[in-house]
């Protein structure tokens, strides 16, 4: 029965080390489709010795521990092979359950995805991480550039009143003036962006921060599915 435990730890720490840094194509400096043979094989192998071993004393409680190890090598299989769909899935239900809240996936080619939920008012939102701060952003592919508030650009560490509010631009509060900026880096979950061309808007004059097309151009795709957007990189 010790034995039975010690395979479970096995292939229990091999899976988890997979579904960690599997993504890359390597884990522990192996290729990842070499290490999950070997995390099949391994204690297989063991078991196969052990209940050669043992046969003589107990035929039918190790025939029975195979059974249950072929069940288990089942279940840890289909697991792994359908990771990427268990992903989703929990991103769906975290994002569901938090509007605007990114969730990172990776696709089943390696690339990351971030998925975002449609909110209440039926516009897409990130909590976006702007030079090492958070800023919650609406998603407007109408807007040319990444566009903050002067309260979100303080915020992320920009100096506004070394600004120059030179262009015009029109918002849902009427025409403003902006003043042109270069962000270091803008991430949204899993992706992120450096020096990212943006404005920032005279105070008062822009109810939210807006992730624009100086960003979401930068992307693979941009893919809106009913309640849901995604963004891959």
């Amino acid at each position: 029965m010790r034995l039975f435990w010690i395979l479970i730890a096995i292939v229990s720490v091999g899976m988890i080390l997979l579904m960690v840094t599997g993504g890359s194509g390597r884990t522990l400096g192996v290729d990842s489709d070499d290490f999950a043979s070997a995390v099949w094989l391994v204690p297989l192998l063991l078991l196969f010795s052990a209940g050669f071993l043992h046969s003589r004393r107990n035929l039918g409680f190790v025939f029975q521990t195979l059974l249950i190890w072929a069940a288990i090598l089942l279940v840890v299989s289909a697991v792994y092979i359908f990771r990427y769909d268990f992903q989703a899935i929990g991103s769906r239900l975290f994002g569901g359950l938090i509007p605007g809240m990114a969730m990172t996936t990776t696709t089943a080619d390696g690339q990351s995805q971030v998925i975002l939920h449609k909110r209440r008012d039926g516009h897409f939102a990130a909590d976006a991480r702007i030079d090492g701060d958070t800023v919650h952003m609406l998603v407007d592919t109408g807007a040319s550039r990444v566009t903050l508030t002067e309260r979100d650009a303080k915020r992320a560490g920009v100096a506004t009143n070394a600004l120059s509010y030179t262009i015009m631009v029109q918002t849902a509060n009427g025409t403003a003036m902006a003043a042109p900026v270069t962000l270091d880096e803008v991430s949204v979950g899993g992706i992120s962006r450096r020096n990212v061309p943006a404005m920032v808007v005279s105070q008062g004059r822009l109810d939210e921060s807006l992730l624009g097309m100086s960003f979401l151009s930068t992307l693979t795709s941009v893919d809106m599915r009913a309640d849901e957007l995604r963004l891959t990189d």
